[in-house]
């Protein structure tokens, strides 16, 4: 089959053309090499030029709002798709680009799909009108897929009888593996003999960051040498602690020895509209490396860890959480089952396709 991907092309800063990442690269990459022909248009809005190439068996053309104005990106990403005449158009990454894949689906009539990764009315709640063009496209689209089942059956609601949602889960990226711990921690100039924990992304008390910060804390009293590691660009918010190592913001290729360094990986959520269908992509990475992982206990964490009460604290409980980090500490698991991939979700999606 044709397919066209339709979304953005800056997730999480990685530009997808030229760093690939995650599910919005993986998915299409992973589909053309079951045989299917894919096009992805990305739009982006930081003046870059458009672009048109081909990697990994697929056909990546990027768009800029701030270079072609609205009408004339509209334009172009028509024409594009039009030119490719596809069987499938499909919205990914964000609200607004399920309103697109509709726009473009019905002009061609074509078959519409939309993938969601997390929660998109938790984003910008005050922008009703987006959100109502968002229900509308899951409402009529031929196939919706969804990153886990609580997120599938809040996208239920929308559909009005339709067919049933369907989990594509996430995966990690291919560098996540085992790797050896002490030769990450000379890499990255990480203390040899400290036991390390580690958390990446933005440091917001909306996530659970300062219930973290108490678990932390907590167990330093006992645990003097203990160090916690930060990544990310956000860390503004993180106040002057000891027993802190603030990393900053790391290339793409420093991320997987970061987390193969570690000897527990921390995942803060938080029991929000957002954190209530958000499917960490940073647990999978820390599973696909063989460390330990302490987790905020909200249902989507819960199920993709499988139940698994040893790496789980409830949201809010920072007791728990420093208990679930101190036993992990003392004894190590990271027994997680049979990992999927990302060439699995991709079989998941192409079975939805031609059912």
């Amino acid at each position: 089959m044709k397919l066209v991907f339709i979304g953005k092309r800056h997730p999480q800063q990685r530009d997808l053309i030229e760093r690939p990442y995650g599910r919005f690269h993986y998915l299409p990459v992973k589909l053309a090499a079951l045989g299917h022909e894919v096009s992805v248009v990305l739009c982006s809005h930081n003046g870059s030029p458009s672009v048109s190439v081909e990697q990994l068996g697929v056909h990546w053309i990027g768009h800029d709002l701030r270079m072609l104005g609205l009408r004339g990106l509209l334009r172009k990403v028509n024409t594009d798709v039009r030119a490719f005449r596809p069987d499938w158009i499909v919205g990914i990454s964000d609200a607004q680009f399920g309103w697109l894949a509709r726009r473009l689906a019905r002009g061609l009539g074509t078959r519409l799909a939309v993938d969601a990764y997390d929660n998109f009315e938790a984003y910008m709640s005050w922008n009703l009108p987006l959100h109502l063009l968002w229900r509308r496209s899951v409402r009529d689209a031929d196939l919706v897929t969804a990153a886990g089942p609580q997120l599938a059956e809040r996208l239920q609601g929308h559909r009005l009888g339709g067919r049933p949602v369907q989990v594509v889960p996430m995966a990690a990226d291919p560098d996540f593996i085992p790797r050896d711990r002490a030769a990450c921690r000379v890499q990255l100039g990480l203390p040899a003999d400290a036991p390390l924990i580690g958390y990446t992304g933005s440091w917001a008390r909306n996530r659970g960051t300062d219930v973290f910060l108490q678990a932390f804390r907590s167990i330093r009293r006992s645990r003097p040498d203990l160090r916690l590691v930060l990544s990310g660009r956000q860390l503004s918010g993180m106040p002057a602690e000891p027993g802190v190592l603030a990393m900053g913001y790391l290339d793409d290729r420093a991320l997987p020895p970061l987390v193969a360094a570690l000897d527990v990986a921390c995942v803060i959520t938080a029991d929000t509209r957002f954190g209530r269908y958000s499917y960490p992509a940073k647990l999978c990475e820390a599973m696909a490396c063989g460390i330990p992982v302490a987790a905020t206990a909200t249902e989507p964490v819960r199920w993709m860890l499988g139940g698994r009460t040893a790496h789980l604290a409830e949201p809010g409980d920072g007791a728990g959480l420093s208990s679930c980090i101190s036993g992990l500490l003392d004894a190590p698991q990271a027994d997680y089952g049979l990992l999927r991939d990302w060439a699995h979700s991709a079989r998941l999606f192409d079975a939805q396709l031609r059912a």
